[in-house]
Formats: structure tokens, C-alpha cells, sequence
């Protein structure tokens, strides 16, 4: 029996709010896209939501591969700047999760996909920076919040023998839905994506099945080839990890 990957998929906590019935309102709810899972079940994994109660070194040694989701601004005194007027509501809580989560998988040899907030915080976790607030008059525009979510916002040109190179080829035209981006890279990553501005929008870890990108590929109508990339390395690694049970079992 072929095995179907477990996708760990990283999510958000808030209050369940006015649409609530008056005694559940403020309830704490977790929510997860459903995008996400969706996109993950169509490239033959299967997702798995992460709750904020779990331990995430418990959590890793059970999974075959891990999505970091968008959201929020990560804590910006996590790179040592102070929040400022744009920043979005803050969660520290979310990010010493993933945190937690991207180093217990990066330790364990998981691959992992980050996107947006996703990709920031694999290059926060090694020491990188990001650009807090990009000036919505500098150069090509990132911000389209009042456009179809799959909206094709400008084109990034990926760098060759890069892993979004090998899915795409030399360019991509992707949606845009970020006003950070990543600044100074952190050790261990390559910049593989530019937009035509400059601005960073893939990094990949050197020698590791680690991506990030800052656009969101499971707002398109098909299924990116992002996550049959996800799915396909986690299902290596899986396979590789039940050869070697295998192979004890036969040598005990």
C-alpha cells in the first residue's frame, strides 16, 4: 500500500467573535484555511492541522512534511525593530510555535513550504532580517488586497538550478498579498525569486528540502505545482525512513 504523506499545516488562534452565538463569543477559536488542506489533499498528502496545545518536537516525529502557512506579522523585536503604525495585530504565541515547529523539522530533516508570513519565518530563524513596511509608491506594487485572490499580480523571475526553477521554469506570475518582505538572508538560504522591483519572493535553503515563498500558490484555481513538490519530498523521505525500519527488522 502506497503511503500518503501526513502535512502538518501550521494555523491562527482568535475569538470565535459577534457571529458566535453570545455565550461562545469569546470562545478561542483555531483557524486554518481551508485552502491549505485542500491543496495539500490534491497533491496526495494528507494535512494535518496543528493545534498551538501541541508539543512541537512530539508533532514533528510524526509527520512526513510541514506546511507554514500566511498570517500575521511575525513580532518584528524578533529581528530587533520596534512594531510600527503598519504592522498587523501581533501573536506571540503563534510564533514561538512555529518556531518550534520549523526547528524540531529542519533538526529532523523534514521538508518544509513556507508561504508569505511562512517563508519570512524561515529566514527569521536563521538570522535573516525583513523589510517591516514596503513604501506602497516604491516600485512594483505587493499589497493587492481588493483584487480576486488568485489575481495575477506581476511576474518573479526564478533563479536557475533553483527548486521553483525546476517547477516553472525561468519566471512565474504570482498573486500578492504581502506588505513585508524578506531584507538582509539569513545563513544557510538563497534568494532563487525577485520580483521585477527587486523585492525577495523565494528563498531556498542550500542543501536542505526547505522553501519558502512570499506569494500564496493555494489561492489558484489548480493545484500548484508548490505542493506536489511538499508532498512528492515528504513521501521520499518517508519512504527512505520505512526502508531503514525495514532493513532492522530484517537484520533483529
Amino acid at each position: 500500500m502506497t503511503h500518503k504523506p501526513l502535512i502538518g499545516l501550521s494555523g491562527r488562534r482568535q475569538l470565535a467573535g459577534p457571529s458566535a452565538p453570545p455565550s461562545l463569543a469569546d470562545a478561542v477559536v483555531e483557524v486554518f484555511f481551508a485552502d491549505y488542506a485542500a491543496s495539500v489533499a490534491a497533491a496526495g498528502g494528507i494535512p494535518v492541522l496543528l493545534s498551538m496545545d501541541s508539543d512541537p518536537r512530539a508533532v514533528v516525529d510524526r509527520l512526513d512534511g510541514l506546511l507554514l502557512s500566511g498570517g500575521a506579522d511575525i513580532d518584528p523585536r524578533r529581528y530587533g525593530r520596534a512594531p510600527g503604525p503598519e504592522a498587523t495585530p501581533l501573536d506571540p504565541r503563534r510564533d514561538a510555535f512555529e518556531f518550534a515547529l520549523l526547528e524540531a523539522a529542519t533538526t529532523s530533516g523534514l521538508p518544509v513550504l513556507g508561504i508569505c508570513r511562512g517563508a519570512q519565518l524561515i529566514n527569521l530563524s536563521r538570522g535573516g532580517t525583513l523589510v517591516p513596511h514596503l513604501p506602497p509608491d516604491a516600485g512594483e506594487a505587493h499589497s493587492f488586497l481588493g483584487y480576486p485572490r488568485g489575481h495575477r499580480a506581476h511576474p518573479v523571475a526564478l533563479a536557475e538550478g533553483s527548486i521553483p526553477h525546476a517547477l516553472f521554469g525561468a519566471n512565474v506570475t504570482v498573486n500578492s498579498l504581502h506588505h513585508q518582505a524578506v531584507d538582509e538572508v539569513g545563513h544557510g538560504l538563497r534568494v532563487v525569486g525577485r520580483a521585477p522591483d527587486g523585492v525577495v519572493e523565494a528563498i531556498e535553503a542550500d542543501g536542505a528540502p526547505t522553501l519558502g515563498v512570499q506569494w500564496h500558490p493555494e489561492m489558484f484555481d489548480t493545484t500548484d505545482p508548490l505542493f506536489h513538490w511538499l508532498v512528492d519530498q515528504a513521501r521520499l523521505r518517508c519512504n527512505a525512513t520505512q526502508a531503514k525500519e525495514s532493513e532492522y527488522v530484517a537484520i533483529a
